[in-house]
């Protein structure tokens, strides 16, 4: 296996206009493996820092700092490359590097490993012989920290084509069903402006129930079945309503808020009525 010769990164904008990092290495002075970070509009509080205080710069001076740490190693050594990585951050969840900055440098070093071996990444990580394409969610509405007062507390309501034989079709049935769900709205809400979260979902005005109702709807009109040629998902992002202070999940937005054990029943339930996949 080759070795790694290089390590550099640098600060770029994510779809949202806000800075992230980007690292690229290099293997026998040949092999690029090149990987850009994300960073959500969220974090829950179990989640890794995505930059320590200072933010990506922080990120990259810290990479400047270390980055003969990582030379001579081989690509694919995850177990050297991560403990290198935890013996300069030595916190429990990256506050001091960043879980952006070692996403980076892991997933840029695979894939220079998979150049160094003629092969694509996913058949590095993986050496079954049957490949195919995991089916893609679609964010096809936004609520919570994607978008704006009036929207729904939970921050989005995802589609998945489970009856799709293809990735083609797969993505076209996400696309028919996000559009689908825009004319929806609008009969719902003729003062709909065709509003968006920052990740694509239309952004109507109203609360969880109705915000469900109306993707259900969507996907009925298009002749699918919840939980047969199609699945909803939501992400709750439950963590942003935790209140501390109260011990309540706070829905500020539908007015109530519910104790640990009213908030299970809440997703359960949710999941139970419109089959969810994905929660």
């Amino acid at each position: 296996m080759a070795k790694i010769t290089s390590i550099k990164g640098r600060i770029i904008y994510s779809s949202r206009g806000t800075k992230t990092i980007e690292v690229d290495v290099i293997s026998d002075n040949q092999y690029l493996g090149r990987t850009s970070a994300p960073s959500g509009a969220s974090v829950g509080k179990y989640e890794a820092v995505s930059f320590p205080e200072g933010g990506p710069e922080e990120s990259l001076r810290i990479l400047n700092e270390n980055s003969k740490k990582f030379l001579e190693f081989e690509p694919n050594d995850l177990k050297s490359i991560d403990e290198t990585l935890k013996s300069i951050d030595k916190t429990s969840n990256c506050s001091k590097i960043g879980g952006a900055l070692a996403y980076a440098i892991t997933i840029a070093s695979m894939e220079s490993a998979s150049k160094a071996v003629g092969k694509q990444l996913f058949e590095l990580i993986s050496e079954q012989n049957a490949y195919r394409f995991p089916i893609p969610l679609g964010n096809i509405l936004g609520g919570g920290a994607h978008a704006g007062p009036g929207t729904p507390d939970i921050q989005e309501i995802l589609i998945s084509a489970l009856g799709a034989k293809t990735i083609r079709d797969a993505i076209e049935t996400n696309f028919k069903v996000h559009n689908e769900l825009r004319n929806v709205i609008e009969k719902n809400d003729p003062s709909f402006t065709n509003g968006r979260g920052d990740e694509g979902g239309w952004a109507p005005k109203c609360d969880n129930e109705k915000a469900l109702e109306l993707c259900g709807k969507a996907c009925e009109n298009l002749g699918y079945t919840l939980g047969k040629e199609v699945s909803l998902g939501v992400d709750f992002a439950s963590s942003t309503q935790w209140n501390e202070e109260k011990h309540l999940y706070v829905y500020e937005r539908a007015g109530f808020e519910n104790t640990p054990e009213q908030q299970i029943e809440f997703v359960a339930g949710i999941i139970e009525k419109y089959k969810l996949i994905y929660a």
